[in-house]
């Protein structure tokens, strides 16, 4: 007896039919991977939020957005901008903590200069040390909450940038943020 498989949407037959062309193979972890990036194209194209730019890089994506997250930034006295893309109502940080955040940051070109999703696993640090516009803009939000952060030079790498490194002077910096864990 001959079987097939009917499959419950067209999405889904395209998406498997996508994960395929794209050399991506009947592989779970592919037609899962490649169903992430289709729902963020067609986010962008239907104007929802996503998390930063699409990468291909990315071991793990980032989590869910609220449905009802702002669209538009809210901006503080220092000239950070921000908007709170998941609500916590857990514990926020202070300026002298350690904490642990997944983040992903990027130029006004869209290039990824740095992402621990790339990596697969946050990363810990102390917001006392890390650019102002991170210490400022976490402090936002609680653990498990995610922002986005527009981060004017002044609060990011100042006139310099990094030489020889990847923020050029006076770069506008764009964070997105997951607060993971305060220690």
């Amino acid at each position: 007896m001959k079987q097939s498989i009917v499959l419950g949407t067209p999405f889904v037959a395209v998406l498997l039919l996508a994960a395929t062309s794209w050399g991506q193979g009947s592989a779970i972890g592919g037609v899962l991977n490649t169903a992430d990036k289709l729902q963020q194209d067609v986010q962008t194209s239907q104007g929802a939020i996503t998390a930063g730019p699409a990468d291909k890089l990315e071991k793990v994506s980032p989590g869910k957005i609220d449905p009802d997250a702002p669209k538009k930034f809210s901006k503080t006295d220092s000239g950070l901008q921000y908007r709170v893309l998941r609500k916590s109502d857990n514990p926020k940080p202070k300026a002298t903590d350690s904490v642990v955040a997944h983040y992903k940051g990027w130029l006004d070109s869209k290039k990824i200069f740095d992402s621990s999703y790339r990596r697969g696993k946050p990363t810990p640090f102390p917001l006392k040390r890390v650019i102002p516009g991170w210490t400022e803009g976490l402090q936002l939000i609680g653990e498990g909450g995610m922002i986005e952060l527009d981060i004017p030079h002044e609060l990011g790498y100042g006139e310099r940038g990094t030489p020889g490194g990847p923020i050029p002077p006076r770069a506008r910096l764009h964070f997105i943020v997951e607060l993971v864990e305060i220690k």
